[in-house]
């Protein structure tokens, strides 16, 4: 049921009221875990992964049910949290594609607006395949090169005694590699704060992503799983510890009531773990049904989020940077057009009925729209594949397609589909810059192993055990 105008004015009025209260501006932390799939936690009941923390901060905070990543796998989800944009339109159409330098990003926006920017763990908008590897300085897409003042950065995912680079510097470190980036943004946040300044601090973890390596205490509740598996859980839980420590350590450095920190997770679960890990979702990472994009997903911000509560509201990865840009008063110039998100401001105080803008993907050549209840989806989208429709009221397992039983929704989201679709296409072939197309000096995905750059480390990287299944060469199979 619509709300009337008035209504939705008023409450609008009593968020930007609420959040006019909070001053200073608010300090944000985005948290994102890497593959971890809607069912792995413990408040969506899974058989055997316990998730204190996780189920500590949903209770504290505004808790989505129906939380999307911007895209089914990890580099085009990163830039739609980055851009508030697609992920196609960016040009990072799967893993391992940059993120243009073209495209206007958050924490340039935030720095723009005086906030002390920082980027811990997985990075993945440089255009590099394969294990992750240090981010190198002279990377003219490294993230300082879209805004951020420090980092501590890997290309992609990383595991137990990682070596990290700060700002082009290697160091090594010993212990999960969770523990450790959540460790090494206190430390951050500890030293900003004698400066006075509001903090955006970005914490993307390389868990649980394979290769899985947990330690023994922390697997001791799976002793009946298959390896790879409690390897799996160990690494959640070793993450979940450290959600723990991150809002202890927030509270401890006095500005946890006034921090906005968001959790999600990149894409939908993987299908080799057992017990499962999207719960009763169809599909898994890399598919555009629901397993594939439902994600866990919480904000906590006790000052202005004073009531918890869970929503069933739809939202998703392209409304954080519309969402943060909107509770800081930021012009509208700070984000690239079309944007694909928009703000939740809103529903920090109450839901607020139906979505407007519907959340749409598009990835490899599938795509999807979901429009509140009803989710149209096409399996061949420039190839004139068929369109699937199915009622996530009803049928939140996506199990009947009953495209034929509501012809007026499947050709009303159809029509929006392609519609916005072709828009993607001008975006992807740069009509949105300045310029009207895309730079020449762009680079194309590739193997780090392949690059020059990265010669002088080869060896060394590679005999650590994430970078063991790296390719060895151009015509071995990269490894996302």
């Amino acid at each position: 049921m619509k709300h009337s105008c008035s209504w939705f004015i008023g409450l609008w009025a009593l968020a930007t009221l609420a959040v006019a209260a909070t001053s200073p501006r608010p300090h944000i932390v985005l948290v994102m875990a890497d593959d971890m799939g809607w069912g792995e936690t413990g408040y969506n009941g899974h058989p055997v992964l316990k998730t204190p923390q996780l189920d500590a901060l949903a209770a504290a905070g505004l808790r989505f049910d129906r939380f999307y990543a911007g895209a089914p796998n990890c580099s085009p989800t990163r830039s739609t949290v980055m851009t508030g944009r697609s992920n196609d339109r960016c040009g990072v159409e799967n893993h391992g594609f940059a993120l243009r330098r073209q495209e206007k990003t958050m924490p340039q926006a935030l720095r723009a607006a005086g906030y002390l920017t920082a980027h811990f763990g997985k990075w993945h908008l440089n255009g590099f395949r394969g294990p992750g590897v240090p981010v190198l300085a002279s990377d003219d897409h490294n993230p300082g090169e879209f805004g951020f003042d420090e980092w501590l950065s890997v290309t992609n995912f990383f595991d137990r005694d990682p070596i990290l680079s700060r700002k082009g510097k290697f160091e090594a470190f010993k212990g999960d590699s969770s523990e450790i980036i959540v460790a090494e943004a206190l430390k951050h946040l500890e030293r900003s704060l004698g400066t006075g300044k509001p903090t955006f601090t970005v914490v993307w973890y390389g868990s649980p992503h394979a290769p899985m390596i947990a330690a023994a205490e922390d697997m001791q509740d799976f002793g009946a799983l298959e390896k790879n598996s409690a390897n799996h859980y160990g690494e959640l839980v070793a993450m979940d510890r450290s959600i723990g420590t991150l809002r202890a350590g927030l509270r401890q450095l006095g500005i946890a009531d006034n921090t906005l920190l968001w959790f999600c997770s990149d894409n939908g679960g993987l299908p080799e773990i057992k017990p499962g890990t999207v719960g009763n979702l169809r599909g898994f990472k890399g598919a555009v049904y629901e397993g594939g994009l439902r994600v866990p997903a919480i904000i906590e911000w006790p000052a202005v989020i004073k009531t918890p509560r869970i929503t069933r509201y739809p939202a998703g990865t392209v409304d954080i940077f519309p969402t943060i840009a909107d509770l800081l008063g930021l012009p509208d110039s700070v984000m690239l057009r079309p944007v694909d998100g928009a703000s939740l401001r809103p529903l920090f105080i109450a839901d607020i009925g139906e979505r407007a803008k519907p959340l749409a993907f598009r990835h490899t050549g599938r795509a999807a729209l979901v429009d509140n209840r009803y989710k149209v989806v096409n399996l061949g989208i420039a190839k004139d594949g068929a369109f699937e429709l199915y009622d996530l009221e009803t049928d939140p397992s996506e199990t009947r397609n009953i495209a034929a039983e509501k012809p007026a929704v499947a050709e009303r989201l159809r029509t929006a589909l392609l519609v916005w679709n072709e828009s993607v296409n001008a975006s992807y072939a740069g009509k949105d810059y300045p310029e009207g197309k895309v730079s020449a000096k762009e680079p194309k995905s590739r193997d780090w192993v392949d690059s020059p750059e990265y010669a002088p480390y080869l060896k060394e990287l590679q005999a650590r055990p994430e970078y063991r299944p790296a390719p060895k060469g151009k015509k071995k199979k990269s490894v996302e």
